[in-house]
């Protein structure tokens, strides 16, 4: 347990006192005392409304389930006079300014990624830039596989011709096709404009507002053997980035908080480095620089970075308000993420991030307008703080949860003026599905969940309802996670389907997933596409609504019980145990078919909320779960057998990741809107703790 330190009324963990301190606020020239006064006044007026707020949440949630139990409906009237639903309002546009091109007028991958996890952190922020070559040869993008023992100049050609096949489409010769250039040949287009660049032999290219770089090097092993000695395309990919201290991190208490803390301040200084072991040797990874064309254009050589900060929900032992009460977690990530941006708003930096002057916060599981009017709130307290301008902190609205999407238009109208981003989550929102309809009766297995009517609803409301307040070329709308990332044939198939839907952006698991996700940016003109669903009527609210309890009368058999909760306990277990016993709060998790998927909290809360809910109406009893954890321990751990810091499940009811397992499901119920964060917090606090 640190040493809690008096910072103007609130008790601070000393190492986050010291972080403060001696590395953030000396190279800003901020007074601390001024400081911690101003962060003491924000909880002061903050934590009661952050309190009520939640108070809030369990109230509806107490109205909802007592309707359910007395067997009456829960239509959109009686959600209306409970105030779960809110009028709409007037037709508005919203008013955001200073948004930097990546955001506003560019359409291209995103990825979300762990700022506990500094290799991670640089690999995506460096992936603005990627091979096309390198994509397609490692990867089954293209059918087949490389033969392993270096270079397969097989597999090497079959990468050459895809690509080229790309450049075809995404930049077409006036006559004839890439693959027909000669070493002589300089590449004359159907549309010279798309030309924008030069680097001594190699072209830049543009095409629907993302480059192209095609680079000619006759003494490159590759280029030396091509016709026109094209070594690499290299593709605009990860467009932005959300360095993430939410979902897929571990941050339980003060050393955690100060680590993440600590990379977002390396970012943000650009001085960030992570050295690790490759091949033998070791290599260091830093950011990369700018790319500098020969006319003078420069390109930013990284992603734009957005922070996710925590929802309302939870609270830290970092600071502990007057009262002994934590503080609530959401509030510290707000003023700490704000004021190590200062560094890039004010020109400190190795590297500049927001060109337009703007620190982009990603604000998720927010419940209804009132939430989202209360981040505004605390945003202009942060800006007052650190002599801001009014919006100068942006916020992305993580449309996750029921209510928000339920409200949408009213939750967008509450931040109108620092929105630059929506996003839909498949799997939280699935959660908060189950969770508030809890007593409604059983749910439909989760691979009959993707075709309910609320799904479609809920996708298709939020691009309409985006387009409709002046999204366009103004802020993201974007789309939810490709999660197998070994699977890049079915995404490449599949993920089409994002731009195609009038989404900037979609999340993808990787850098190499960007560099192929990429590609469909250039098919689809996804600001063509927006002006086309623009037209479009915003679909009514009532499926949207439309709960995915079984049929009455439904039955299972033994075998689909027993394969549905092994499904479910075997993805808690392979998550949690990561969670609880070495502090991983995302990576590639094997599933029940060994195949290897990017987990994250949303994944164990729908999966932990279902066998809540079946257990609650009898589907199945609570022997059959214990059951179900038993075997699916003993696959968990012959799974991570090969990992030497794993701790097996199996024969060792005192595992606390077992515990916490276990009591996911069994305490499910009862959980605030079945998130997962206190039962993962306690837990791994007893762990650190032991």
């Amino acid at each position: 347990m640190p040493d809690m330190l008096d910072r103007a009324g609130l008790s601070v963990a000393a190492p986050l006192a010291s972080f403060i301190e001696a590395r953030v606020l000396p190279g800003l020239g901020i007074d601390p005392s001024g400081w911690w006064q101003g962060v003491a006044a924000i909880y002061a007026k903050f934590a009661p409304e952050n309190r009520a707020l939640l108070a809030v949440r369990d109230g509806l949630q107490a109205k909802i389930d007592a309707r359910y139990q007395a067997g009456e409906a829960v239509d959109e009237p009686f959600l209306r006079e409970i105030g779960y639903l809110v009028p709409e309002p007037a037709r508005f546009t919203i008013g955001t300014e200073h948004v930097d091109a990546e955001v506003a007028t560019m359409a291209g991958p995103q990825l979300v990624v762990p700022i506990l996890n500094a290799r991670f952190l640089l690999n995506a922020a460096n992936a603005r830039w990627g091979s096309l070559y390198d994509a397609f040869y490692g990867t089954d993008a293209l059918p087949g596989m490389a033969v392993p023992g270096g270079y397969d100049p097989v597999r090497g050609r079959q990468v050459v011709a895809a690509a080229k096949a790309f450049l075809d489409q995404a930049v077409p010769l006036a006559h004839g096709r890439w693959a027909d250039l000669l070493n002589d040949d300089a590449p004359v287009l159907r549309n010279p404009a798309q030309l924008v660049g030069r680097k001594g032999a190699s072209y830049l290219f543009v095409n629907h507002g993302l480059h192209i770089e095609v680079v000619i090097d006759p003494a490159h092993p590759i280029g030396r053997d091509d016709p026109a000695h094209i070594a690499d395309v290299i593709l605009e990919s990860a467009l932005t980035t959300i360095c993430d201290l939410e979902d897929s991190v571990a941050a339980v208490d003060a050393e955690d908080k100060v680590a993440a803390y600590a990379n977002w301040l390396g970012l943000m200084q650009g001085d960030l480095a992570d050295t690790f072991d490759k091949g033998g040797k070791a290599v260091t990874r830093r950011l990369n620089a700018d790319r500098v064309y020969d006319d003078g254009l420069t390109l930013p050589g990284r992603s734009l970075l957005f922070v996710r900060n925590v929802g309302h929900l939870m609270t830290n032992p970092a600071i502990r308000l007057a009262d002994g009460s934590e503080a609530p977690e959401g509030i510290l990530d707000a003023i700490v993420t704000s004021t190590i941006a200062l560094y890039d708003l004010r020109g400190l930096g190795t590297f500049k991030n927001s060109r337009a002057g703007s620190v982009y916060i990603v604000k998720p599981k927010m419940h209804g307008p009132d939430e989202a009017a209360f981040t505004n709130a605390l945003f202009d307290a942060v800006e007052d703080l650190l002599g801001l301008a009014r919006h100068t902190v942006k916020v992305g609205v993580m449309d996750e949860e029921r209510r928000t999407s339920a409200n949408l238009a009213a939750c967008i109208h509450a931040v109108k003026d620092r929105i630059v981003f929506i996003n839909t989550g498949f799997l939280d929102r699935t959660g908060d599905e189950m969770h508030t309809a809890m007593r409604a009766g059983p749910m439909i297995p989760k691979a009959e969940m993707k075709a309910s009517a609320w799904i479609k609803a809920y996708e298709d409301r939020n691009v309409r309802i985006g387009l409709a307040a002046g999204f366009a070329g103004r802020a993201q709308i974007g789309k939810g996670m490709w999660a197998a990332p070994d699977r890049m044939a079915d995404m490449m198939e599949q993920k089409i389907g994002h731009p195609m839907s009038g989404a900037n952006t979609a999340w993808v698991p990787s850098p190499t997933a960007a560099t192929l996700h990429a590609m469909h940016y250039h098919k689809v003109d996804v600001f063509a596409r927006q002006q086309d669903i623009a037209r479009e009527v915003i679909p009514v609210l009532e499926p949207l609504l439309t709960v995915p309890v079984a049929a009455q009368g439904r039955n299972w058999t033994p075998d689909e019980v027993r394969a549905e909760l092994d499904n479910n306990a075997q993805g808690i277990l392979g998550y949690v145990v990561r969670w609880i016993d070495q502090g991983v709060g995302c990576s590639k998790v094997p599933d029940i078919h060994d195949i290897g998927l990017m987990e994250d909290r949303a994944t164990l809360r729908i999966s932990s909320q279902h066998i809540a809910n079946w257990l609650l109406h009898g589907v199945a009893t609570r022997a059959e779960v214990d059951a179900a954890f038993e075997r699916m321990a003993a696959k968990v751990d012959a799974q991570n057998a090969g990992d030497p810091l794993y701790r097996p499940m199996t024969g060792h009811p005192e595992s606390l990741a077992l515990q916490a397992a276990r009591a996911l499901v069994f305490e499910g119920i009862v959980q605030p809107n079945g998130y997962t964060e206190p039962l993962l917090h306690a837990y791994r606090l007893r762990l650190k703790a032991a």
